[in-house]
């Protein structure tokens, strides 16, 4: 059985996503990370500098995401975050995405954070010009 403790939740601003089109493996889009917050008891942060995208690859209604971004925390550490996971826009209810971040850091006050595994659902909302929100809830395994 696993055991979950809440990590933080975090909010993504996504720009409007660039098609790269059909491909051999799925249509493959590129979204910039506009902006990262996460709040939570052990982890306070935002996106550091703009070198953070989300790629994803559909094949039909899920797409496999792939998430790389830099973020500093509110006591100037910073912290690379890598994720990948699903993202499933025919779910009733809307689309959710589904993931398994990982975390590297050089700090020592977040050392803690390059020896867990965490998981993650968001739900996604689409705004004008395609521009999306991502709502997560991120929880280390235990």
């Amino acid at each position: 059985m696993l055991d979950l403790k809440l990590l933080c939740t975090a909010i993504v601003e996504v720009a409007p996503p660039l098609l790269v089109g059909k491909a051999p493996a799925g249509t493959r889009t590129v979204g910039e990370l506009r902006s990262v917050t996460m709040s939570g008891e052990r982890i306070k942060a935002t996106l550091a500098g703009v070198a953070a995208a989300d790629w994803i690859r559909l094949n039909g209604r899920v797409g496999d995401i792939d998430v790389r971004m830099t973020v500093r925390t509110d006591d100037d550490a910073l912290i690379y975050i890598h994720y990948t996971g699903k993202l499933d826009l025919g779910r009733p209810g809307g689309p959710v995405a589904t993931v398994a971040p990982t975390f590297e850091t050089g700090d020592a006050r977040y050392a803690w954070l390059n020896d867990i595994q965490a998981i993650g659902r968001a739900t996604l909302t689409v705004g004008e010009g395609g521009a999306a929100r991502l709502d997560y809830e991120l929880y280390e395994v235990l």
